[in-house]
């Protein structure tokens, strides 16, 4: 008993800080580059802050990751508090939305590159904290990935589809729109509910998407 409950501890131990800080350096930049685009809202809420707290939602930050992770979820899905932004205050609505959207994907993007550069460290590190280390690591490169893949799907609230709402036409971008407040009901049916009826493509898609990206990292820092 003693010992499955250490290797629970371990295994959250690996999972949650890398989960955590992609979670809240992807909120935080969405935050940063709303307040550079004209937006003070999530600014005056204190959410342009690398402080977890300012970002974590109880039950999509903390349980639902959790549950997953003890149930072996072959999927590890979780979310954090949506940072609030007014976008009649951008200075260009249109292309300013596109900015925010886009910087939430591409800091994790640029975590998943750093946590492949630092590999190279882990040689340094002696023994079982070494071990825990390149665990650490290797989870963060296929977080953030995952998550940046994630929420580049063209569907409203994600901030793919906020991309595309920013970048289609209007004729094909408010159809769009008008499909945001029903956006997580489409996201449950996509990666929960249609697996289990073995129609799990929004899933593959994420999967090798993902393998792709972590390979192309891999080899960009000179771990292949």
């Amino acid at each position: 008993m003693t010992g499955s409950l250490s290797n629970m501890m371990l295994v959250i131990s690996v999972w949650a800080l890398p989960l955590l800080i992609a979670i809240t350096f992807h909120e935080a930049a969405h935050a940063y580059v709303a307040k550079l685009c004209g937006d003070n809202t999530a600014w005056m809420l204190g959410r342009v802050s690398f402080n977890p707290i300012k970002h974590v939602d109880p039950f999509g930050t903390v349980l639902l990751p959790l549950l997953l992770l003890v149930i072996q979820s072959p999927f590890l899905f979780g979310y954090a508090k949506p940072v609030p932004v007014n976008f009649r205050n951008l200075r260009n609505p249109r292309r300013d939305m596109v900015l925010v959207a886009a910087a939430g994907p591409a800091i994790n993007l640029v975590l998943a590159a750093l946590a492949g550069l630092a590999f190279h460290l882990v040689g340094y590190v002696p023994g079982q904290a070494g071990q825990w280390l390149m665990q650490n690591l290797a989870n963060a490169l296929l977080i953030n990935v995952v998550l940046a893949i994630f929420n580049l799907l063209p569907i409203p609230p994600l901030d793919g589809g906020r991309i595309a709402v920013g970048i289609l036409p209007r004729a094909l971008a408010n159809p769009l729109a008008r499909l945001e407040p029903y956006g997580m009901l489409i996201l449950l049916g996509l990666i929960f509910i249609l697996p289990l009826a073995g129609i799990g493509v929004a899933t593959q898609f994420i999967a090798q998407s993902s393998r792709v990206v972590v390979q192309a990292i891999l080899m960009l820092t000179g771990n292949v």
